[in-house]
């Protein structure tokens, strides 16, 4: 249950460290778990603005054990709803044996010096933590045993720990972690390599579903840290935090990327009772990076007051820099790409000779989908509270980064980064949107206004949706030749989207090599020849990722197309899919362009063919795959690859004869090798699921002349109670000796192309361009 080399975790006895003043009692044993990852080119370039990658080597997990028996853990991972600030403290309450009422939580602040890489994105959290969360554990429990071993003087095998206490089986003594952690604090910490971990058997919560350990049910369960909170309704999330004396702000932004805030008026703003000022936000022009878009901020002394004042002002913008964007008209935008799909593009993958294939191929498919800009919608949208004083500024922030959100806000205050503290509260959702820490950079810029007076910026519904990040459009072309067999024997794909690498720099039109790597030139079908091309194609707007990125627009493009190579060669979906997979092999990312799963060490994650029959073969043997179906009814099969896992999806759907879609059923097989904390696991998918369906059926954002259509949930429509499955079932494919895969987004990419698969299967309507909105009807 491994997930990389011990070499490159690293233990330290840190207890005397004076960044832990305040945190830690003077008798408290405080314990660092380092764990450095390969730093590529790749990274190297992200890392300037926080994208994937820029890791450091700096302690980054800390565990403090005080003298009254408490555990502390501090995380260093931001909480957006997916567990993981009880997960992380599980594993190590579980390796320590710690008793989970005793463990307690502390969130941490954005300090890379302290922390090393606190960015919560591409599913890492436990997949990279799990070994150095367990022996970081480890190290702590050895160090109280040979505490309690020098204090009784006997020998150190003599020792066991139980739950928060260590005990002498001879003697019958025992002492409690707090009583030891005085002494242990003055040991050294053993060596990585020498450590010990626990057996199954002795797990209490890794891996537990049921409760059960060794037959008998365990009641002490561990509940979610914050569960209580977010139930009760006192979670604190960003806008949540108190302050004395508070303003706060909305921002009036151009409607079009990359305008400019030329004349306006004020005065009617300000006459609206509690606005108190209105402040110009200056942009970073084109492109924007992480950085405002720019326009007016209304501060209030109450956000209701700031809203009307927003209204109220009278604006007139400069469209001159963002004139190209101007024009930015999705219909327009599809055909042009629809266009460039005709035509051969960037190569990026070439195995045999696809024209000499395709001209002995016996049928000859092809097909165009589209997938349009999508936005993250969080249940919480962008908030950040700021203040700005005698040449500090503290932030509170849901964010996934807080490593660029401090050093954005000191670059834009002229700051040195010392001076900036961020502090990361809850997120309420993020899906990527929050590792973008514009909002937190405007309310510093509206806070210097302000000195000493804390700033809450609000965006709003309207704000999210029309000036947002957006998941890039995306248009996939698919060509193959089928044999006198019906078995593939050529295959095309032209790729052609916005990459998010036009934040940082102009005229980017192609995908990076990290983008390509998501799910693109990663096709794992054994194809004699293989052709993927990736035409060029200008962003307009922000590009920024949403969860599963670029896998989720090529999984709908590859698992569709696939589906409808089965039904041309007259054959049963899934057999095709294992045909095209052929037999069981391990592909390394060097053979397909050293570019997927975000540069993982090709030693300990490639693509496992293997891996992908199985959770075929689970998926189907659970949903009853090939069972006779009623008239209008319909099962329908996708799988994909991504973050180091493996998903298959089969849904069972019913469409009437006007056109009304029922979800009776979704079945998901899920391969990510260990499960730390399989409830989580389950969750983690269940959400999948139902986003998965709101991007198939509902889910667009379309653009007129650069501006956004869709403002509230009334145009962009999420999935609602009758639109989710009746319903869903997990099945957890038991691979404990693989390396550890990630969890957040690798079930959605698969859901989009299963359910409209499942819609072609029960009405014979082949969709290829989403969302599905109306097109069942008539």
């Amino acid at each position: 249950m491994e997930s990389g080399p011990k070499d490159r975790l690293h233990i330290a006895n840190v207890s005397r460290r004076r960044f832990f003043t305040g945190l830690a009692g003077a008798a408290a044993l405080v314990i660092a778990a380092r764990w450095d990852l390969v730093e590529t080119a790749e990274k190297r370039k992200y890392g300037a603005e926080g994208m994937p990658g820029g890791y450091t080597d700096n302690p980054n997990v800390f565990i403090h054990i005080d003298p009254d028996g408490t555990v502390t853990v501090v995380n260093h991972r931001s909480e957006m709803g997916q567990g993981i600030r009880t997960s992380n403290a599980m594993v190590i309450a579980d390796e320590l044996g710690a008793d989970w009422d005793r463990v307690r939580v502390k969130q941490a602040e954005g300090d890379h010096s302290v922390y090393g890489n606190q960015y919560t994105e591409a599913s890492r959290s436990m997949r990279q933590w799990f070994d150095p969360l367990r022996r970081a554990g480890a190290a702590a429990r050895q160090m109280l045993e040979q505490a309690a071993a020098d204090r009784w003087q006997v020998r150190l095998s003599e020792v066991k720990t139980g739950v928060h206490e260590v005990w002498h089986e001879q003697s019958g003594r025992k002492l409690g972690f707090g009583e030891l952690a005085e002494a242990a604090r003055t040991l050294e910490v053993p060596d990585p390599a020498s450590l010990i971990l626990k057996e199954d058997h002795e797990l209490r919560f890794i891996g537990r579903e049921s409760g059960l350990i060794n037959g008998v049910l365990e009641t002490s369960r561990p509940k979610a840290i914050d569960g209580e909170g977010i139930v009760s309704g006192t979670a604190v999330y960003g806008a949540d935090v108190p302050f004395d004396n508070p303003l706060y702000a909305v921002i009036a932004r151009p409607p079009v990327y990359g305008a400019e805030l030329g004349r306006f008026h004020e005065s009617d703003a300000l006459n609206v009772p509690g606005v108190l000022k209105v402040v110009r936000i200056e942009g970073a022009g084109l492109p924007a990076a992480f950085n405002p878009l720019g326009g007016l901020a209304v501060v209030a002394t109450n956000t209701w007051a700031a809203m009307q004042g927003r209204k109220a002002l009278k604006i007139h913008w400069d469209y001159g820099p963002a004139e190209d964007n101007r024009s930015y008209t999705s219909s327009a935008y599809r055909e042009m790409l629809e266009a460039r799909a005709q035509i051969p593009g960037e190569v990026i993958r070439e195995e045999g000779n696809f024209s000499k294939a395709m001209e002995g191929a016996r049928q000859r498919i092809s097909a165009t989908y589209y997938m349009p800009h999508l936005a993250q919608t969080p249940m919480e949208p962008p908030v950040a509270t700021a203040r700005v004083q005698k040449g500090n500024a503290e932030i509170w922030a849901p964010t996934q980064n807080p490593q660029a959100t401090r050093t954005k806000v000191a670059e834009r205050l002229g700051l040195d980064v010392t001076n900036v503290t961020v502090n990361v509260t809850l997120l309420g959702g993020a899906f990527g949107r929050k590792a973008k820490p514009d909002f937190a950079i405007e309310a510093a810029a509206i806070a210097q206004w302000f000195e000493g007076r804390p700033v809450t910026l609000q965006w709003t519904r309207e704000d999210d949706l029309q000036h947002g990040y957006y998941q890039t459009v995306s248009l996939d072309h698919l060509e193959a030749g089928l044999d006198e067999r019906g078995r593939a024997t050529a295959w095309l794909h032209r790729s052609l989207s916005p990459s998010t690498m036009s934040l940082l720099k102009a005229d980017f039109e192609h995908k990076s090599k990290v983008e390509q790597g998501m799910g693109f030139n990663t096709t794992p079908f054994d194809i004699p020849a293989i052709l993927l091309e990736n035409p060029p194609a200008p962003a307009h707007v922000r590009i920024g990722w949403i969860r599963s990125v670029y896998n989720l627009p090529h999984a709908w493009a590859i698992q569709s197309f696939a589906h409808e190579l089965a039904i041309a060669a007259g054959k049963d979906h899934r057999a095709f899919l294992l045909e095209m997979l052929g037999e069981d092999r391990k592909i390394s990312n060097r053979s397909v362009g050293d570019t997927y799963n975000y540069d993982e060490d090709p030693a300990i994650y490639f693509i496992d063919t293997g891996r992908i029959r199985g959770v075929i073969d689970r998926v189907a043997a659970e949903s009853g795959w090939g069972k006779d179906m009623p008239r209008g009814r319909g099962l329908g099969l996708a799988f994909h690859h991504s973050f180091g896992s493996y998903a298959a999806v089969v849904f069972d759907v019913e469409v009437s004869e006007g056109g009304s879609l029922t979800i009776h059923r979704a079945d998901i097989a899920f391969d990510c090798g260990p499960q730390a904390n399989p409830e989580r696991i389950r969750s983690q998918l269940e959400g999948a699921c139902i986003m998965g369906i709101g991007v198939a059926l509902f889910n667009e954002v379309s653009f007129e002349n650069g501006v956004a259509q869709q403002d509230n949930f009334d145009r962009y429509r999420i999935p609602r109670m009758n639109d989710a499955p009746r319903e869903i079932r997990i099945h957890l494919v038991e691979n404990p000796d693989e390396p550890m895969g990630g969890v957040g987004e690798p079930g959605l990419p698969p859901v989009a192309p299963a359910l409209v698969n499942a819609i072609y299967a029960a009405t014979g309507k082949r969709i290829r361009r989403l969302p599905v909105g109306d097109q069942l009807k008539g």
